[in-house]
């Protein structure tokens, strides 16, 4: 089932639910609206040499308020709103439909799992021919929350628990 914005807003009353900083304005009819965080990462790899699925990964972090995608970029970002789901709400992260339509791919692996605290890392990728400027704070998508019959057994307590800042990988 997926949570309406009066569940919602229970939840969050009821401090099941933490998204913060986070105001009114970023409340849907079935979402919450995220934004954009002022953190980056950009693989830092040598030149012309494959990147090996589950080995280690150099990245370059940086923080800035604008930074400029160029054509066929691909940048790590972080959201602005640290989450924390209770051990009986899962999440998807969506991108905005009207930033795709300008080519700007946003992804996490979608699916945030009960349990999980952190800020969200999201992978963005620009499609277009066109640079795109990221600015913080702008919305960038939305979290749309999915509620368990029951509590999970196990909650997440992976890798990226409690993660800050745009997160590479930890495949490794």
């Amino acid at each position: 089932m997926i949570l309406s914005d009066g569940e919602i807003i229970e939840y969050l009353n009821e401090n099941k639910l933490i998204v913060t900083p986070m105001d009114e304005t970023q409340l849907q009819p079935a979402s919450i609206d995220i934004r954009l965080g002022n953190t980056f990462c950009v693989l830092d790899c040598e030149e012309n040499k494959p990147v090996k699925l589950g080995s280690r990964v150099n990245y370059k972090a940086f923080t800035q308020e604008k930074y400029e995608l160029l054509p066929g970029q691909f940048v790590l970002a972080s959201s602005m709103e640290y989450i924390s789901l209770p051990t009986d709400l899962a999440a998807f992260v969506e991108g905005r439909s009207s930033l795709g339509r300008m080519g700007l791919f946003i992804q996490n692996a979608a699916w945030v799992e009960p349990g999980f605290s952190g800020e969200i890392t999201l992978e963005l990728f620009n499609a277009s021919k066109y640079a795109i400027e990221l600015q913080a704070g702008y919305k960038i998508g939305q979290l749309i929350f999915a509620k368990t019959e029951r509590n999970v057994l196990n909650p997440y307590s992976g890798k990226y628990q409690n993660q800050r800042g745009a997160t590479g990988s930890r495949e490794y």
